[in-house]
């Protein structure tokens, strides 16, 4: 190692220090001084302290950098105690951070400078971020880092030990590929919901039914439909907060396609583009309609990681998986195209993650692109006669006349497109 390096080095390990000084000795900038175990100051030299013995290390041993970093360990954590004992604190993050600079000194010193300088700075974010990350505990709900936990569980744990080949003796179902689906499904839900609750309750209607239309545009559909029926005289800003959900969703089914089949999302990207610019101009139309409205209201979205909910998706994708196969070797495009018109009733996410492997598999591509099309239209249908049962004839008309011509315009251009 030259001189230079070492140098080099050597300073980056003070900046270190000196990084993670400056962050505790902000936060203690009201104590007179002398009252805390470790400053500015201090945690500079703990850095340079560490690369110090780092330069040592391949001297005397690796063995000597331990005993030094115990060492080092023992005398702050008996500063930090008396500190901590005479303010009636119990905090130890003081110790860690003086321990974590020590480390971050020497490792600048012996290992890669890069990382080094990344984790000092990760480390001052958390430790800067001490009220933002407390409050965020304040507020979170059970549910919420359960379904985060349950993500991980998902992505982490089971997807690696699942057989990434098809187990069926049709070869349509692959274990791997169904539940990467279903993550990738469960992960665009779960951005929804903590959009959802970015926004909050009363941050305005088009915004929370853009968001809600992540996690689920039938969900906010019914639920504006409610609230509509309450205020029969403030249509409008329901009818842009149930076409931003529907936009939404219709960028999410492009999204997916992106993701698993290109060569579909291709193939569909000017007729979807056509239906969200549709579907964007009337909401866009409804909303300075109703740029001087004050609704209030609650959107209430389900937990997208309850595990039988997580469990249904699942099975009802392999489920038309499966049957998309079986029918279109049976009864070729017509069966595929009568399942798309069924399940899309429900949901148009397993058509169009089906209809995505089905291409990779040889299915064709207009057959497909028509399958998906055909069940966003399913879907917008039953969104119709739900906003007509809950939200009544004058909302569920508005919204039919919007979705028939939207549906007119996509097809249009799927027409000439082709």
């Amino acid at each position: 190692m030259t001189t230079a390096i070492i140098f080099e080095r050597l300073g980056l390990a003070l900046a270190i220090g000196l990084l993670i000084g400056i962050e505790r000795g902000w936060q203690e900038r009201e104590g007179k001084p002398g009252s805390r175990a470790a400053g500015i100051r201090t945690f500079a030299l703990i850095g340079l302290l560490g690369g110090i013995w780092g330069l040592l290390a391949p001297l005397a041993g690796s063995a000597v950098l331990g005993l030094a970093f115990l060492g080092f360990a023992g005398a702050l954590t008996l500063f930090e105690w008396q500190e901590m004992r005479s303010a009636g604190s119990y905090s130890a993050t003081g110790t860690v951070a003086g321990l974590l600079a020590f480390a971050l000194g020497a490792y600048a010193v012996l290992g890669n400078t890069f990382a080094a300088a990344s984790a000092a700075v990760a480390a001052t974010f958390i430790l800067a971020e001490r009220r933002v990350l407390h409050e965020f505990l304040e507020q979170l709900k059970w549910t919420e880092l359960r379904a985060g936990l349950l993500l991980l569980v998902m992505t982490v744990v089971l997807l690696p030990v699942l057989p990434n080949r098809t187990i069926d003796p049709w070869g349509a179902l692959n274990p791997f590929q169904i539940w990467l689906m279903t993550v990738l499904i469960a992960a665009m839900s779960f951005g929804g919901y903590i959009a959802v609750k970015a926004a909050g309750a009363r941050n305005g209607l088009l915004y929370a039914g853009a968001a809600g239309g992540i996690v689920s545009s039938t969900t906010v559909t019914w639920t504006f439909a409610q609230l509509a029926r309450l205020q029969r005289d403030m249509q409008a800003p329901f009818v842009a907060g149930i076409t931003a959900s529907w936009t939404v969703s219709v960028v999410r089914v492009l999204v997916i396609l992106a993701v698993i089949s290109p060569s579909l999302a291709m193939y569909l990207f000017a007729p979807l583009t056509a239906a969200i610019a549709a579907f964007g101009a009337v909401c866009a139309f409804c909303y300075r309609r109703a740029a001087d409205s004050n609704t209030a209201f609650e959107l209430s979205l389900r937990d997208p990681f309850e595990i039988m909910t997580v469990l249904g998706f699942g099975g009802l994708l392999a489920g038309v998986m499966l049957a998309s196969r079986l029918l279109a070797s049976a009864f070729g495009k017509p069966g595929v195209l009568g399942l798309a018109s069924l399940s899309g009733l429900a949901d148009v996410d397993p058509v169009t993650l089906a209809m995505g492997q089905a291409v990779g598999h040889g299915f064709a591509l207009d057959s497909a692109a028509l399958a998906v099309l055909i069940a966003l239209a399913a879907n917008t249908v039953a969104k119709c006669a739900l906003a007509a049962w809950f939200g009544g004839r004058r909302l569920a008309t508005a919204l039919s006349l919007i979705a028939v011509v939207s549906a007119a315009i996509t097809l249009a251009v799927f027409l000439i497109a082709k």
